[in-house]
């Protein structure tokens, strides 16, 4: 398979993992609350609806948290086993699992510490109940920052070899 597919295979598989895990996540939380309404498709994507009046306001936080906290969690498990990902033979395999990997590390952090401000808030109108908004717009960016250090120090190499390697093969 030539390497525009695989990319636009991986920037796909990317999205759709992203919302799988983010606004599952949420989904989760929903209907372990009892609060599930339903599930929106947007312009952009695809939300998790919710009986708001059936939440507390810490409880809507923590809904709002359980997206990022979610793709935070699929991050680090995929830096974690990002040799044994690189080890696949499928290299659509290893491009997904690289898209897949870039937008659980920046997505969120991003998002939750810039961008939210111009698009309506989202989760951060939730978070911002659990602590001060400017606290978490901090927290959010210094992820970013350890995530990309990560994704270019730690995680690139790894996937570069392996590339590398498959294509002298």
């Amino acid at each position: 398979m030539n390497k525009r597919i695989r990319q636009y295979a991986g920037l796909i598989s990317a999205l759709l993992s992203y919302y799988l895990v983010h606004e599952g996540a949420h989904f989760l939380y929903a209907i372990a609350t009892g609060t599930f309404k339903q599930i929106n498709l947007m312009a952009l994507g695809v939300q998790v609806d919710i009986y708001r009046d059936r939440l507390s306001d810490a409880q809507l936080g923590w809904f709002c948290l359980a997206g990022p906290m979610a793709t935070f969690l699929a991050w680090w498990l995929m830096v974690a086993f990002r040799r044994q990902i690189c080890s696949a033979r499928s290299q659509v395999l290893r491009a997904c699992a690289w898209y897949v990997s870039i937008i659980m590390a920046i997505l969120d952090p991003i998002y939750l510490s810039v961008i939210y401000r111009f698009v309506g808030g989202g989760d951060m109108n939730g978070i911002s109940m659990l602590v001060p908004e400017i606290v978490a717009q901090v927290v959010f960016a210094v992820m970013a920052i350890i995530n990309v250090i990560v994704l270019f120090k730690i995680v690139l190499p790894v996937y570069s070899e392996s590339f590398k390697t498959n294509d002298k093969s």
